[in-house]
């Protein structure tokens, strides 16, 4: 690896035994699927038995995260940028961060050295904001195998664990065969007529401020599609940036999710990112079976005539 050079390692443990993740041992095993603890990392990545993703990113500096992976990151994690890997072009009818082409996701898994026996892990320092990005797309192209790091770097960095600098060497490995799960996801259209139709409850993963429309840094259209319901993504952690218990999840996802079969459910947000924290909390909370509006806000605004709303929900 590049450069490689380690950086700051004591003799703390990540995990304490009997208490994975900081929770209950027997509270939620869909937990133990979906999240990892620096400690079980660690050893995977000793091992080198995980391919891991640094997701860092930053929408307002989007060259921020590459450069933070080149100063420190995981050993052996592999850099996924959020506007180079994990979406595709902008055209001038998508939000700003459309789906991306199936050979381009399988041409940058193949440069990452993705294998099937290999677990996937990926990690931000923004509570799983842009990671869980990662994890919605294999699950979209039916690889569904990833994990978060709970508590993401800063987890890890806490738990006295090394970092590396430098770019990650990586061994191109055959491009995987992707199938696009399409069920899982809606177009602008969709989303206007079950709205209409009220087949399915929008819930928008933006910050209480934009959602209402009282700023606005990215997008040049302040507000909300009308209709939709306000869970900002971060209701979802922990102080420490670590997700909440699946119990905590599933009282904070109550007033969007009751009385609705999950499908019905469809996340949205600025473009597509945050909203897959949200799918991935729900399933956390043991509520599978949401879907994503993928050109969120910033595709829907790109019709002036669209309703937009501001204010709170309901």
């Amino acid at each position: 690896m590049a450069g490689a050079q380690y950086l700051g390692r004591d003799s703390r443990h990540a995990d304490q035994p009997g208490a994975k993740n900081g929770r209950n041992p027997g509270c939620d095993r869909v937990s133990d699927r979906l999240l990892i603890g620096p400690g079980e990392l660690a050893e995977l990545v000793k091992a080198g038995e995980c391919l891991v993703f640094d997701c860092r990113f930053d929408l307002q500096h989007p060259g921020a995260g590459r450069n933070s992976w080149l100063a420190a990151h995981i050993p052996g994690a592999v850099y996924a940028n959020t506007d180079e890997h994990l979406a595709g072009p902008v055209t001038a009818r998508s939000g700003r961060h459309p789906l991306p082409t199936t050979r381009s996701f399988a041409a940058f898994l193949a440069r990452s050295g993705w294998r099937k026996d290999l677990r996937v892990v990926a990690y931000d320092a923004h509570g799983g904001a842009y990671a869980a990005r990662l994890w919605w797309l294999l699950k979209y192209f039916g690889l569904g195998n990833a994990t978060l790091l709970d508590g993401g770097l800063n987890a890890w960095m806490k738990a006295g664990l090394p970092l590396e600098s430098g770019a990650t060497n990586t061994e191109r490995r055959p491009a995987p065969v992707l199938e696009r799960r399409h069920h899982l996801v809606l177009k602008t259209q969709e989303v206007v007529e079950g709205l209409a139709g009220q087949s399915l409850r929008l819930v928008d993963a933006r910050g209480a401020r934009r959602f209402r429309g009282e700023v606005e840094p990215i997008d040049p259209v302040a507000g909300h599609v009308p209709g939709a319901l306000n869970h900002p993504f971060e209701m979802n952690l922990e102080a420490d940036r670590r997700f909440k218990p699946a119990a905590a999840l599933a009282s904070g996802f109550a007033r969007v999710a009751a009385r609705i079969e999950p499908e019905r459910l469809v996340h949205m947000c600025g473009s597509g990112i945050t909203a897959c924290q949200n799918i991935f909390a729900m399933e956390l909370a043991g509520i599978e079976g949401a879907r994503l509006y993928a050109g969120s806000w910033s595709e829907w605004i790109r019709n002036p005539s669209r309703p937009v709303a501001l204010g709170p929900d309901g």
